[in-house]
């Protein structure tokens, strides 16, 4: 919402109607602004479309490879093989295929099975740990 020391204004108004307001009161502020916008347009184009009932498309949800290409970047790990479950099916939830993911926190050593949705996503599933 607009303050009284609101210098700049930005408007945006998506193909499904919702509108996203920027408001800064420095240059500074909108440029700030106007980054992080930038950097959460895919989860702001996600989740409009889920809420608004729509299907997820998913070429809205970026691969590493894609954004490995747009930085001109070498991926630090290689993606995980396919998680194999106890029933020899892959681990799926509704986002798709599951990564399996481990390392070692400050309690040890942990691995899980992790959801694709985006980093962020409010209905991002719950990770499958494995003991």
């Amino acid at each position: 919402m607009a303050t009284e020391g609101t210098k700049f204004q930005v408007n945006y108004k998506l193909a499904d109607g919702t509108l996203i307001n920027l408001y800064a009161a420095t240059v500074q502020e909108l440029e700030t602004g106007l980054a992080d916008l930038s950097m959460n347009a895919t989860n702001i184009k996600v989740t409009g479309m889920e809420l608004s009932n729509a299907r997820v498309a998913s070429a809205l949800v970026p691969t590493v490879e894609a954004v490995a290409a747009s930085f001109n970047a070498t991926p630090v790990a290689p993606p995980q093989p396919a998680s194999v479950n106890a029933a020899g099916g892959v681990h799926q939830c509704r986002h798709g295929e599951m990564a399996f993911r481990s390392g070692t926190s400050a309690k040890g050593p942990w691995k899980g099975y992790m959801c694709a949705a985006p980093k962020g996503a409010m209905d991002k599933c719950d990770t499958i740990w494995v003991r």
